[in-house]
């Protein structure tokens, strides 16, 4: 890995970029932070929105490669290191099934939250994309309570995207702790890759 390409994460410990400083812990890759201060509104310095116009976390730069949007930054990393073994490979039959609850988050689970943080009603059935908050959440349990990863034995990038997402929607009363959303978010938490980039973050924050 000494040839790979540097890589910069624009990050904030607050902000959906957490889960991503995990992903690259669980990489084991050599990376730099660079500190976005959200509460002075550097996320609308020109210099960043050149590389992100929508002035949002995480942003990703690997070489000339720039990444944005949540979802795809842990897709490309994960695709990235292969070695780390944290994606199926293409051919693999638990490609299908990884892409799926990865590709849910975005689009199923994040419209719902928001709708419900904002007390909205979900669009009728036949166009929200997430059907209603109830249907989806359930459909989540379900596959994390085959476990104990979302992929059952085989522990996976969808592992730290979901264990980030689920910790902190909880954390705010968003999503419900149940005993299986619970019991996830505790073997995700205790994972040392979890715990390093917890350190790490405090450790920004407190020289910030």
């Amino acid at each position: 890995m000494a040839n790979t390409p540097a890589l910069t994460l624009y990050h904030h410990p607050h902000s959906r970029s957490a889960g991503a400083r995990v992903m690259l812990e669980e990489l084991g890759v050599d990376y730099r932070i660079e500190l976005v201060n959200l509460q002075a509104g550097e996320q609308r310095r020109p210099e960043f929105l050149a590389l992100n116009p929508l002035g949002k976390l995480p942003t990703l730069v690997d070489g000339d490669t720039v990444v944005t949007e949540q979802v795809a930054v842990y897709l490309h990393l994960a695709d990235r290191f292969p070695e780390a073994g944290l994606a199926p490979a293409i051919g693999d039959p638990a490609r299908g099934e990884y892409l799926r609850w990865m590709v849910y988050y975005a689009s199923c689970f994040e419209p719902a939250v928001v709708d419900r943080s904002m007390k909205r009603d979900a669009a009728e059935p036949m166009i929200s994309p997430y059907r209603d908050f109830d249907s989806m959440l359930a459909a989540l349990e379900a596959q994390i309570a085959k476990g104990p990863w979302v992929l059952g034995e085989r522990f996976s990038a969808a592992d730290v995207l979901w264990g980030a997402a689920l910790n902190w929607t909880t954390q705010f009363g968003l999503v419900p702790r149940s005993d299986v959303i619970g019991q996830y978010i505790e073997r995700t938490q205790a994972r040392p890759a979890f715990q390093r980039a917890a350190e790490k973050d405090a450790a920004l924050l407190a020289t910030a």
